[in-house]
């Protein structure tokens, strides 16, 4: 199936980075022109109804599209990266220019210190514009008249056509390796998105910037990847089993201490759905049922509006308490009830039904329904499908459940 990338930017980029992303295999390009960046709605609401995902050549039409709320379907921009900084360098001292005194915009103080620094150059004379959500052209030009350095170096094209004709002005342009890193994340998460399996399982996550790195490393024991959603978020894509797994289905989430411990409050929601739509919906609620259970929490939500807050992996309750008593405080059930289910879901690898609990507890049918609605409602079953009983009756609902 191909995935139709709307590519927005100034058109240099556009060409430049469309000619990167359509060099992809499964990938069509719509190439997405402006002169300025405020001209980024415009664009965007030109686009044909055909563009899967949007990639922006850069963090400012990025921002603006969402202050505008355009990103209504799987967006990212590209990084501009200390290897983008140190290609300019090198055109700059080709020219013979002074790289000791420079002015650059967008780019992180920390970055661009440690490039400078990595090559033996001073950083005393570079004063440097970390970008900020808001930031436009005027201001940036503005930065750059006042610094006064001998070289001025901007990643926005409005701001490079006012100071070329003032001094030294070079403009950075994505590499190649940017713009593949970008694509390559965009197609992930547009490809969760739009798939049907029910066990794909999404996670927003909000932490502080500097913990993205041991996020993407506590990601890997629940089997997923880490992509940045937006400015604020990232997105854990996994499945629900390794989740279900690593979670002691659904109950308590390690990482959530870990994370807190280390970087101050985050919240995650899982959403498990049963199409990509409704999985995102999902995550993005319950994403907010954590904010309001606290300044650290996790929640997962599954359908039927199943809501299910994790404890944090040092949590006393978690740690007094077996994993099979607190899924039965949970479903409102003993624990040697669902001691006896575990039995009955190892030999009966197809699903259960009303009969099949009725007959292993020795329960009336309609008990043993209240038991398998009780096991649904706290995200411990799942109806997947019907079975054709005997006699006349009405088909048998067939449950998975997760013990």
């Amino acid at each position: 199936m191909v995935t139709t990338i709307g590519v927005i930017g100034p058109s240099d980029l556009v060409t430049s980075t469309s000619r990167i992303v359509a060099a992809l295999r499964g990938v069509e390009v719509v190439p997405l022109r402006y002169r300025r960046e405020t001209d980024t709605p415009r664009v965007m609401a030109e686009a044909p109804p055909s563009v899967d995902a949007w990639l922006f050549t850069g963090v400012v039409p990025y921002q603006i599209a969402a202050a505008h709320d355009l990103l209504d379907r799987p967006a990212a921009h590209v990084e501009y990266t200390g290897a983008t900084l140190m290609r300019a360098l090198v055109q700059l001292l080709r020219e013979g220019q002074d790289v000791t005194s420079m002015s650059i915009d967008v780019l992180a103080q920390a970055q661009v210190h440690e490039t400078l620094e990595e090559v033996g150059l001073p950083t005393a004379d570079v004063r440097v514009l970390p970008y900020r959500r808001g930031l436009g052209a005027d201001e940036v030009i503005a930065f750059h008249r006042e610094a006064g350095a001998t070289v001025a170096v901007t990643c926005l094209r409005s701001a490079y056509e006012k100071l070329r004709t003032e001094r030294t002005t070079i403009r950075l342009a994505p590499s190649v390796h940017s713009v593949r890193a970008a694509v390559n994340s965009l197609l992930l998460v547009h490809d969760a998105l739009r798939s049907d399996d029910a066990r794909i399982a999404l996670g927003l996550v909000e932490i502080a910037p500097e913990g993205e790195q041991a996020l993407r490393r506590e990601a890997g024991s629940l089997g997923g990847s880490v992509i940045r959603y937006d400015d604020k978020r990232y997105l854990v894509v996994a499945t629900r089993g390794p989740l279900e797994q690593a979670t002691a289905s659904f109950t308590e989430l390690g990482m959530l201490t870990r994370l807190k411990e280390e970087f101050g409050p985050v919240r995650i929601g899982f959403g498990i759905g049963g199409s990509g739509t409704e999985t995102e919906a999902l995550a993005r609620r319950a994403l907010g049922r954590a904010k309001t259970a606290g300044r650290t929490a996790a929640v997962v939500s599954l359908r039927n509006d199943i809501d299910l807050i994790l404890a944090g992996g040092a949590a006393p309750r978690a740690l007094q308490r077996t994993k099979l008593q607190l899924l039965a405080q949970r479903a409102g059930l003993s624990k040697a009830t669902l001691e006896r289910l575990q039995e009955l879901v190892h030999a009966t690898p197809e699903g259960l039904t009303t009969r099949t609990v009725a007959d292993h507890l020795g329960i009336q049918p309609r008990t043993a329904r209240r038991v398998l609605n009780r096991l649904e409602r706290a995200g411990l079953a799942d109806a997947t499908g019907t079975q054709i009983g005997t006699g006349s009756g009405r088909p048998l609902v067939v449950y998975r459940v997760h013990l």
